[in-house]
C-alpha cells in the first residue's frame, strides 16, 4: 500500500483504493469467490467513504469471521426467479446478500417501470452491512425505494428484558433530478450494533438508552449489553413496533428466518445474520404520468424549506463525507487497521 500516511499516532490514512484492495485481499484470502469478494468489498468501501465507520472497513472483521466459521457459503451462486409479474425473488444460496441484490436489481427496476411498482425478495442470504447502498442504487434510476431486513435477535422489545428482535433496519430512497438521491437508513434499535462494538473496542461508555445488562438494568458498559444483555429499540414502543413490522415483512412474508431463528442457526459461532430482505421500488410516473415533474418539484420545495430553516437533510452529511474522502482518503484507527492487516497476513502466509 503506497499511500499509507498516519493522520495521527492513533490513525492510518488510506485512499479508497487502498481500502478496496485491503478488503479484497482479506476476503479472497479466506476463499470467498471473486464475484462475492468484489460485491462485498464495494459495500465496505462505501461505508468508509461516506463516514459510516460502523458499517465501513470495521465490518471486514465481521465478514471474515462469517466466512471462517462457515456461516457463509464462499462460492454461493444466487438464482433469480419471477413468482409474479411485479415480483422478483433471488435465492442467495447461503452467500452474502450483496451479490444477490446486484443480480436481482436489474429485473426489479425493469418491473417497476413496467408495472409502476415491484418488489424484490432476497432469501437465504448473510447480512452484515447497511441498506442505504441498495436504496441509493434504485433511487439513482429515478425510482422511490424501500428496503427492510431482519437480523440476529439482539434487541429486547419495549418493556421486555430478553433479546427477541433484530436491529431490523429501514432504508428509504427518493430520486432527485440532477442531485444525489435523498436517502436514509436507520436501525430500529437505539443504535446500530456496530456502534456498541466500536465502543467496546475503545473502552468507551455507552448511553443508558442503548441497552440493558443480563438482569434487565440499563447499562453503560458495552460488554454488558453485547455479552448476555440486550440492545433496546429507539423511541420505546414506537421503535419496537417498527422493528416488529420489519421482522414480519422481511421474515414470514417472504418465507425467511425471524431474528430468533437466525441467531439460533448461528449456534454461537458469532457469524453474521442469515435471512431475507424485502426491497420495494415505485416509479413515480406510474401514479403521475406526465404530471410527475411538477409533483416531484413539490418534494424539492420541502427539501429547500428544511435547509432554509438551518436543518439538515438525512444523507447530506454522507455525501459531504463522500466528496472529502474521494479526495483525501479516510483515517482508519490504527488498532483496527493492524487487526485487519493481521487477517490478510494470516491468510497469505
Amino acid at each position: 500500500m503506497s499511500k499509507q500516511m498516519e493522520a495521527s499516532p492513533e490513525t492510518v490514512r488510506l485512499s479508497l483504493d487502498e481500502v478496496r484492495t485491503l478488503a479484497r485481499e482479506v476476503l479472497a484470502g479466506y476463499g470467498l469467490s471473486d464475484a462475492h469478494t468484489a460485491a462485498v468489498a464495494e459495500t465496505l468501501v462505501a461505508g468508509e467513504r461516506d463516514g459510516c465507520t460502523s458499517h465501513g472497513v470495521y465490518r471486514l472483521l465481521v465478514a471474515a469471521r462469517s466466512v471462517k466459521t462457515g456461516r457463509v457459503k464462499k462460492d454461493a451462486v444466487p438464482t433469480v426467479s419471477e413468482p409474479a409479474p411485479a415480483l422478483v425473488r433471488v435465492d442467495g444460496d447461503g452467500g452474502f446478500a450483496q451479490l444477490a441484490f446486484e443480480m436481482g436489481r436489474p429485473l426489479l427496476i425493469e418491473k417497476a417501470r413496467r408495472n409502476g411498482i415491484a418488489a424484490l425478495a432476497v432469501n437465504n442470504c448473510v447480512h452484515f452491512a447497511a441498506l442505504w447502498p441498495e436504496v441509493e442504487a434504485i433511487a439513482s434510476e429515478g425510482l422511490v425505494a424501500f428496503a427492510f431486513t431482519a437480523n440476529h435477535a439482539w434487541v429486547a422489545p419495549a418493556g421486555g428484558t430478553r433479546p427477541l428482535l433484530g436491529t431490523n433496519p429501514i432504508a428509504f430512497g427518493w430520486p432527485r433530478e440532477g442531485q444525489e438521491p435523498f436517502v436514509f437508513d436507520f436501525a430500529t434499535s437505539a443504535v446500530a450494533r456496530g456502534e456498541i462494538e466500536l465502543h467496546r473496542r475503545t473502552g468507551k461508555a455507552i448511553p443508558e438508552t442503548w441497552g440493558i445488562d443480563a438482569e434487565g438494568h440499563p447499562a453503560t458498559d458495552a460488554a454488558a449489553v453485547l455479552d448476555g444483555g440486550a440492545m433496546l429499540p429507539f423511541g420505546g414502543h414506537k421503535g419496537s413496533a417498527l422493528s416488529l413490522m420489519v421482522e414480519l415483512i422481511a421474515g414470514p412474508l417472504i418465507g425467511d428466518l425471524t431474528s430468533r431463528e437466525s441467531i439460533a442457526a448461528d449456534g454461537g459461532a458469532g457469524g453474521s445474520p442469515l435471512g431475507g430482505e424485502l426491497i420495494l421500488a415505485i416509479d413515480p410516473a406510474g401514479f403521475l404520468g406526465k404530471s410527475a415533474p411538477e409533483n416531484l418539484a413539490k418534494a424539492e420545495a420541502i427539501f429547500e424549506e428544511i435547509l432554509g430553516q438551518g436543518a439538515r437533510l438525512p444523507s447530506q452529511r454522507r455525501y459531504a463525507a463522500r466528496r472529502k474522502s474521494t479526495e483525501e482518503g479516510v483515517a482508519v484507527p490504527k488498532a483496527l487497521y493492524d487487526d485487519l492487516v493481521k487477517l490478510r497476513v494470516a491468510r497469505t502466509n
